[in-house]
């Protein structure tokens, strides 16, 4: 069950009362969603939003501002996820973008970074963007503003550029990743057969590995690490890459 709008709930208890049964009823106001959930709920959204929205389905048409020369243009909805355009690192055409297949020319989402989130909104439903026939609902739009304005991760000074390998402690890692992730990926990062190794994952791709773990995985009961701070992301992406890769 997701956390959504402060909601009420009628919650109806029988008690005993100085011997006596008495019906109990209290109202319990759960408290908002903090801005972690909102942030990494939005990172999901950037990552796929027609997965993680319930009110969103997955684009039937090309995006009209996706080029095209794009390799992905009109391929089941691709060419409508955030990333695609902007990048799992957020440079856009400065970062591992810059070149090769998912290259679109875009810039990165870096000069959003402190926006005010209505500003962001707003920008999401211009006519560049073209969300508004998207399904989202407007928790959808400020989820996602909130990521693109407070949840970007500036990887440059822990993943190389050329190499793509990651400074951070991997026996730290190592640990965390035992005790957090382990249980669904094995110890070998090879238990679910739905994706490639996550050795492999770490060293082809560290930018997506590293939103993923924050973030969590759109429509899936992944954990998102946010609230842990981003060492212990590092860390354990750091530790990843020392696992097998076949």
């Amino acid at each position: 069950m997701k956390l959504r709008d402060t909601k009420r709930i009628l919650i109806s208890t029988v008690a005993a009362l100085l011997g006596m049964g008495s019906l109990v009823v209290c109202s319990v106001t759960l408290a908002a969603e903090s801005d972690a959930y909102s942030i990494a709920r939005g990172g999901r959204l950037y990552d796929k939003w027609f997965e993680e929205s319930p009110t969103a389905k997955t684009p039937e048409i090309a995006h009209p501002g996706y080029p095209e020369s794009g390799k992905y243009k009109g391929n089941k909805g691709t060419d409508w996820r955030c990333k695609e355009c902007h990048g799992w690192d957020y440079r856009g055409n400065e970062g591992a973008y810059a070149e090769g297949k998912h290259y679109t020319g875009f810039k990165g989402i870096g000069g959003m970074t402190g926006a005010d989130p209505t500003s962001v909104v707003a920008v999401l439903k211009n006519q560049t963007h073209a969300m508004t026939a998207s399904g989202l609902s407007e928790q959808d739009y400020h989820d996602l503003a909130m990521f693109v304005s407070q949840g970007q991760t500036r990887s440059d000074g822990f993943i190389d550029d050329k190499s793509k390998k990651v400074t951070g402690d991997t026996s730290a890692g190592q640990g965390y990743f035992e005790t957090v992730c382990a249980r669904c990926h094995g110890l070998d990062g090879k238990e679910d057969d739905q994706i490639p190794p996550l050795g492999k994952l770490a060293n082809d791709n560290p930018w997506e590995v590293l939103h993923k773990i924050i973030n969590g995985q759109p429509d899936e009961e992944m954990p998102a690490l946010i609230a842990f701070g981003n060492q212990v992301a590092v860390d354990i992406l750091a530790y990843l890459q020392t696992l097998p890769q076949e």
